[in-house]
């Protein structure tokens, strides 16, 4: 009798995945459609491009290849943002948008593995980041293009703009990091005192256990304080398992197990790249670029503090410099507020770069 209710019970089980899967391909398939793009000039491509000895992924969309290049170098430090790519299809009227899967990370990782430990560090990817560049300046005819960097995007963008001004005609932060230590301090107290404030006894026991000393924090530590200040974010709560989850899950770009590398390479990257990154400080290079500076923050941001984003900003000397802050936003405000976002880019960004 157990055999036969146990045997009855397959069929009933496996509805919620079919119907999951159903759904997957139905929303991946309206997706595609939306995605689409006619202009005779207009590009869409992916390519797997041999960058620093690892073949690496890119995408490359626009409707008008003459439109000033993109590049946008996603956070995490293992957090692809080719999954935003519905959110900002607008985006791709007035830009030519590319996305790159760095080493170890998205697709990349689901084509050539793992990143190499040794090699996963922020020189390394600026390396890197100079090969891809190179070749969009090639392939698109471009002489320059322009830096978005985002969340741990700039830990990466910032250096890289020091480094070669001769390759961007603009760099444009959001979601910016400035003092890795301070911005943690910071963030560690304002969510302490949200949890304290919503009775979450829960919430104070474990950010109590670790304490308010970033220098002291192990991952583990740092994590517990980067879940609870994401669960708690007044405007954007659980913004990764809410948005980018989900977005990868219904992404034509990705087959099931690119979500699983996805996923793995959020994870794994942040663990080799952890001692790096709590290290940062964007004032130890200096406030002062030889390319057009423009910050376009969330202004409620209460993981990348958005005050001391504006406090280095404020400091920055750059031929041509901005700042925007994104009403109703808090971290990854480009992708919340795709619209509001567009139009600071067309305000401040595209008429810097396309000025003859």
């Amino acid at each position: 009798m157990v055999e036969i209710v146990a045997a009855a019970a397959l069929p009933v089980a496996a509805l919620p995945v079919a119907g999951a899967l159903a759904y997957r391909a139905v929303r991946r398939s309206a997706i595609a459609r939306q995605l689409d793009i006619h202009p005779p000039n207009g590009i869409t491509e992916q390519h797997y491009l041999r960058i620093g000895g690892v073949e690496q992924w890119v995408q490359i969309r626009g409707e008008d290849r003459a439109n000033p290049v993109l590049l946008v170098l996603h956070g995490g430090p293992g957090s692809p943002y080719a999954v935003f790519t519905p959110l900002i299809r607008s985006w791709e009227k007035h830009f030519t948008v590319v996305h790159w899967d760095r080493r170890g990370v998205g697709k990349t990782r689901a084509h050539s593995g793992p990143a190499d430990p040794a090699l996963n560090t922020f020189a390394r990817l600026q390396d890197d980041a100079i090969e891809v560049v190179d070749f969009l300046r090639d392939h698109l005819a471009q002489d320059k293009v322009v830096l978005l960097a985002g969340s741990m995007g700039t830990l990466l963008g910032l250096p890289l703009a020091r480094r070669r001004p001769d390759l961007f005609s603009a760099l444009v932060c959001t979601d910016m990091y400035a003092d890795m230590y301070r911005n943690e301090q910071v963030g560690y107290r304002m969510t302490l005192q949200r949890v304290r404030a919503a009775g979450n006894a829960k919430a104070v026991a474990a950010l109590t256990a670790i304490g308010d000393d970033p220098t002291r924090w192990d991952l583990r530590a740092w994590q517990v304080k980067m879940d609870w200040t994401m669960k708690t974010d007044p405007v954007t709560p659980n913004g990764v398992t809410k948005l980018l989850f989900p977005l990868a899950m219904t992404s034509p770009l990705y087959s099931l197990d690119d979500v699983r590398q996805l996923l793995a390479g959020f994870l794994t990257t942040g663990k080799q790249m952890h001692a790096e990154v709590m290290r940062y400080n964007a004032y130890a290079g200096g406030t002062r670029f030889e390319v057009p500076f423009f910050l376009l923050q969330g202004a409620c941001d209460v993981l990348t503090i958005t005050d001391l984003a504006v406090e280095f900003f404020e400091q920055v000397e750059a031929p041509a410099k901005a700042v925007a802050l994104i009403e109703d936003a808090s971290h990854f405000a480009a992708f919340t507020q795709p619209e509001r976002f567009l139009t600071q880019l067309l305000t401040h960004v595209r008429p810097t770069v396309t000025a003859s």
